[in-house]
């Protein structure tokens, strides 16, 4: 989302760096440029007025102009103050006093309220908690169906709505429900409209009024830049939000909404939507948002994605396996699943510090995994295979070959690709591990990747 920000961020930081000693004049230029990128990430005007304010006062100060870094000093002043626009600190949802918790969830239709209500459940039952999933949406034909549906993929249970019911009473009953389960959150899927009109804000007035939920979490779509501000401000002035859930975060959408909700509303952003998929919901961070935009990529969040996608015991046999040369295609199999979960090359490139702004690079040197439709390929292939040719795929014959592309709908070329690629790579772990690190990282560079 902030590849563009990010790009532009550095262009500025760059001219900084090449001059001799840093002025007035240079800090206003870089200023000017900071203040462009922003505007065309669609920032609310008011907010980069502001941000623009605070960041001259600091950088005309002595600490930049009289620093034996200057550049660095202003890059520190810059990340500093995309922390405070966004919010200094992470904030999960309350979840204190007497269980159960009612969280609301509220939003636009088509933002991805439902969606995000099964995230927001999986992600507390990640973190040791018994959540309910409750719809209230009597409107929408498919709502209810839908939130049963999203309720399996997650392993929560769900109420079981009754669309002739009042919304309020839907609530109430709900509620008495989950208490009588032992559930420690009530997620409730709130109705939307296609726009913002005084009905919907009227039953969401009454369900709150006869609740009295503990979080009213506003999900908005990132994709609509200032129109997610401005409905954020209409909901909270309403219904005073205790937060946003931003959605289609890995849309190409400017991020002038994560940017501008919380400077406008004064309401944190306290989590992000990734995706369709389940696990796609992480707790928001100003500060690692900050140091993405900047390009200092974002090591603790790599860390948590690897340590949520790898199973720490598979990964320490793997690592043996790999030491010994025995390496399998069930390994393989193994590792690329793990790979899949930690979401995409591009994604990933973002997280690692120095590697923001090249992904383009990286796309040309071909050094990136395959896209997710060639990945289904590999994992599609090895899972026709029996776990015998997988531990031995030297005894894959020509009418072996032809089973596996049956049964994994491919072709028996790209069998015969696959078993390249791997016995490569074996070539490659036997070269590490007889100490050619530097072959390895060589054919690195040149996007003999192993995953190519």
């Amino acid at each position: 989302m902030f590849e563009s920000l990010t790009e532009k961020f550095s262009l500025a930081i760059k001219r900084l760096k090449g001059e001799g000693r840093i002025t007035e004049s240079n800090i206003e230029e870089a200023i000017k440029e900071v203040k462009l990128s922003l505007l065309e990430a669609d920032v609310n005007y008011n907010v980069v007025k502001n941000f623009i304010d605070a960041v001259t006062r600091r950088a005309m100060g002595a600490e930049v102009l009289t620093s034996l870094t200057p550049d660095q000093q202003f890059i520190k002043i810059v990340h500093d103050e995309l922390k405070n626009m966004m919010g200094k600190d992470s904030a999960g949802v309350d979840l204190g006093g007497n269980p159960p918790v009612v969280i609301m969830m509220v939003g636009l239709q088509g933002s991805g309220k439902t969606t995000s209500a099964g995230k927001l459940a999986r992600y507390l039952t990640i973190n040791k908690k018994k959540p309910y999933l409750v719809s209230c949406d009597i409107y929408r034909p498919a709502a209810i169906e839908q939130l049963k549906k999203v309720a399996l993929s997650v392993s929560v249970p769900v109420f079981d709505t009754n669309p002739k019911d009042r919304p309020v009473d839907i609530c109430k009953s709900a509620i008495s429900q989950a208490i009588i389960k032992g559930c420690d959150a009530v997620i409730i899927d709130t109705a939307g409209r296609l726009h913002i009109d005084d009905e919907l804000m009227k039953e969401l007035e009454d369900i709150k009024s006869a609740i009295n939920p503990r979080e009213i979490l506003l999900v908005a779509d990132a994709m609509t830049g200032q129109e997610a501000v401005n409905v954020a401000s209409a909901f909270n002035e309403r219904l005073d939000i205790t937060g946003v859930v931003l959605t289609k975060m890995d849309g190409d959408a400017r991020g002038g909404a994560a940017l501008s909700i919380r400077a406008a509303t004064g309401k944190p952003i306290k989590f992000v939507g990734v995706g369709e998929k389940m696990d796609g919901f992480e707790l928001f961070h100003p500060d690692r948002i900050a140091s993405r935009i900047l390009g200092m990529g974002d090591v603790l969040s790599l860390v948590e994605k690897a340590q949520e996608a790898y199973d720490q015991k598979k990964a320490l046999e793997i690592q043996k396996k790999l030491t010994k040369n025995e390496f399998t295609l069930e390994d393989w199999l193994d590792s690329l699943k793990s790979m899949e979960k930690m979401g995409s090359i591009e994604d990933i490139v973002d997280l690692i510090p120095g590697f923001g702004g090249m992904k383009k690079q990286l796309k040309a040197m071909g050094a990136v995994r395959p896209p997710e439709k060639e990945l289904k390929k590999i994992i599609a292939i090895i899972n026709s295979m029996t776990r015998q040719e997988r531990k031995n795929p030297s005894i894959l014959n020509g009418s072996r070959r032809k089973r596996i592309a049956q049964g994994s709908g491919t072709t028996v070329q790209d069998v015969n690709t696959l078993i390249k690629q791997y016995l490569e790579m074996k070539k490659m772990i036997k070269k590490f591990n007889q100490g050619g690190l530097s072959s390895l990282l060589s054919g690195m560079m040149r996007g003999k990747m192993p995953f190519k």
